[in-house]
């Protein structure tokens, strides 16, 4: 895995700085630390950072044609190269190393722009055609490889893997975007093509851009799941599961160095364990983490999965003692990012970085296989849905939800205020409110006057329904899946696995994320996904012959922290600081009046106001590390 950087003069040809794709390439130096490369011309200057685990010799970046027109810097691993590679020699084009990048340079000149649809893996590159003037971003489907741009008032097109190397353009403009930090308040990230500076996007997940000097840059998708299957291919049963599974384990066990996986403990982390067997031609390579609340450890059904499969397991125990990595989250994401899990997930990939560059991980199969218990609650609620009009629901379930009391601390069948509220509303503002991480009411109750009237109505609820309607046609659960697939999973879930492994020098690999098997399970009826009260119900099946049974249906536990105890316990003094220190008050985003009420709550244990403290002390640091980047005025009338 790498990182790239670049700039590329829209309007002209002058040349660029030397200093300046050093000085951004050198900032992401953690995602290639085994080299660097650089390319300028004129009007153009590419950068490059590479970890190296394919064609260890030849294979550095920027890679040229043979007569010099076509430069790609890449960030990814294709795992069809080989295949494309026979195709494309086939059609005459002559290949000069073993990479999997010249693959790119020679697509280009055979497919054009639609060399993207043929490339199976994970990947955003850029690739410069000095005679065509043209430059081509590509970002992989499903959002596994990140890629931010910004458009300069100059005419110049800057971009990069992560947001501080475009931070690292003097002139870029640093405002942030109100309706950014509606987002990240509402989902606890923020979703593209937005982040938290209103001057940088991210490149969509399957989208590209072609910008050609003289012209406006065009961004277009090529791939959408909601329109790539048709049906089932193949047998929609147990073994044709893990058939497709086992086939996409093996395509990303490719590699010219060590690699190994990570062990939860979980279904699909012991599933992944399970295909990589198959293939492996020595022990695996296993990492875990263990917690010491036993609430949230599952290092014993991992030891179990290890055990079965005589992997060469290492566990590293997570404790209080790592809130410390807390500092850390704003300089690793570079905008607030609320998951509390980037914690042990940064941790794992700091162990298991120690020993190998490369990892497969079981990420993606809750989105694809409907493994989230909000999948089954709100499949129970469709059913209750259809049963009354919505002008009957909205009237009863709206008064219920009202008057009903909020007991966070009574049996989970007695919290039904949540779903009173969720039974009121359409489908699509009912799965925004499984979603969110605070609600609306709440969120209102801390922000000051002024952000809520830059807001001007913007709720984060519309990445939800957007997303949510787009997929008509399909049933409710894949709707359902399909708004996670596009929000969810590359805003939270792979911006996190993304961040936390390059941190450390890692290359992750999901295989669950493999297109052809998405498509595939996507495509599965509703019954093979939720049965018996149990999500990834076919996965489960087909694992059974693999895996013990307790492992498989024991309830989820998900990869969580215990912050609401820490909050009153190690963090306490933290969360102290950012209640009564500058950053939120000076930034004019907050009533810190009701921040502290909302504090004070949860320490007194009256209420669990874990979610939105958390989210709270996230965005304190970001404002904390955006400052000493730069000084800027955050007052709000600087977001208009």
């Amino acid at each position: 895995m790498c990182g790239l950087a670049g700039v590329v003069d829209l309007k002209g040809d002058r040349p660029f700085d030397r200093r300046l794709i050093e000085k951004m390439t050198g900032v992401l130096a953690h995602r290639g630390p085994d080299g660097d490369g650089f390319h300028l011309d004129r009007g153009v200057a590419l950068g490059h950072r590479r970890l190296a685990i394919i064609d260890l010799s030849s294979g550095d970046q920027p890679m040229h044609s043979q007569d010099g027109d076509i430069t790609v810097v890449f960030n990814g691993e294709i795992y069809n190269f080989h295949e494309l590679r026979n195709e494309l020699a086939a059609a005459g084009q002559i290949f000069r190393t073993a990479s999997d990048t010249e693959v790119l340079i020679h697509g280009w000149r055979v497919w054009g722009k639609s060399v993207v649809e043929h490339l199976r893996g994970q990947f955003a590159f850029a690739l410069w055609d000095r005679r065509q003037a043209t430059l081509l971003l590509a970002r992989d489907r499903l959002g596994e490889k990140p890629l931010h741009y910004a458009l300069l008032p100059d005419g110049t097109l800057a971009f990069a893997s992560e947001i501080k190397a475009l931070l690292a353009i003097d002139s870029l403009e640093r405002r942030f975007d109100p309706q950014a930090i509606e987002d990240y308040f509402s989902l606890g990230y923020v979703p593209d093509p937005k982040t938290i500076y209103k001057s940088i996007r991210k490149l969509p997940p399957a989208f590209t851009m072609i910008a050609q000097r003289g012209r406006e840059p065009v961004l277009s998708r090529y791939w959408d799941l909601k329109s790539a299957y048709s049906g089932t291919r193949g047998p929609a049963n147990a073994q044709g599961l893990r058939d497709r599974l086992e086939e996409a384990v093996r395509s990303q066990m490719i590699a010219d160095v060590e690699l190994g996986t990570f062990l939860s403990g979980g279904v699909d982390s012991s599933a992944v364990v399970a295909m990589m067997a198959k293939h492996a031609t020595g022990p695996i390579r296993t990492f875990s983490i263990a917690f010491a609340e036993k609430g949230f450890d599952e290092s014993e059904y991992a030891s179990t999965v290890a055990q079965r499969y005589h992997t060469r397991h290492k566990s590293q125990r997570v404790s209080a003692n790592d809130v410390a990595l807390v500092d850390r989250l704003a300089a690793i994401f570079d905008e607030p990012f609320g998951d509390s899990s980037a914690i042990p997930t940064f941790v794992v990939c700091e162990h298991a970085s120690r020993d190998v560059k490369v990892c497969l991980s079981g990420d993606g199969g809750d989105e694809a296989l409907a493994g989230y218990r909000r999948y089954r609650f709100f499949m129970a609620q469709q059913a209750m849905r259809r049963m009354m009009p919505q002008s009957l629901r909205s009237s009863l379930f709206g008064w219920a939800a009202r008057y009903y009391p909020k007991l966070d601390r009574a049996p989970s069948w007695l919290r039904a205020k949540t779903t009173f509220s969720e039974l009121a509303v359409d489908d699509a503002e009912a799965f925004y409110r499984m979603n969110c991480t605070m609600t609306d009411e709440a969120r209102a109750s801390i922000y000051s006057g002024d952000l809520m009237g830059v807001l001007n109505g913007y709720r984060g609820a519309e990445v939800i329904r957007e997303k949510y309607n787009a997929c008509e046609g399909a049933t409710a659960l894949q709707r359902a899946q399909y708004t996670d697939l596009t929000t969810y999973l590359p805003g939270d879930i792979l911006v996190k696995v993304d961040r936390t492994s390059m941190a450390n020098s890692l290359e992750v690999r999901p295989p669950f994320l493999d297109p052809d098997f998405v498509s595939w399970s996507f495509a599965l009826p509703a019954a093979a996904k939720i049965r018996n009260g149990q999500g990834k119900a076919l996965l489960k099946e087909a694992m059974s012959p693999l895996l013990p049974a307790d492992l498989l249906y024991r309830p989820k536990m998900g990869f969580s922290m215990p912050v609401a105890a820490w909050l009153r316990g190690d963090l306490r003094d933290r969360m102290e600081g950012v209640v009564s220190g500058r950053h939120l008050k000076e930034s004019g985003y907050f009533d810190m009046q009701a921040v502290s009420r909302l504090w004070h709550e949860h320490l007194s244990g009256a209420r669990n106001h874990a979610r939105p403290l958390w989210h709270l002390l996230v965005f304190a640091d970001f404002l904390r590390h955006a400052a000493q980047g730069v000084v800027q005025n955050r007052k709000i009338q600087a977001l208009v």
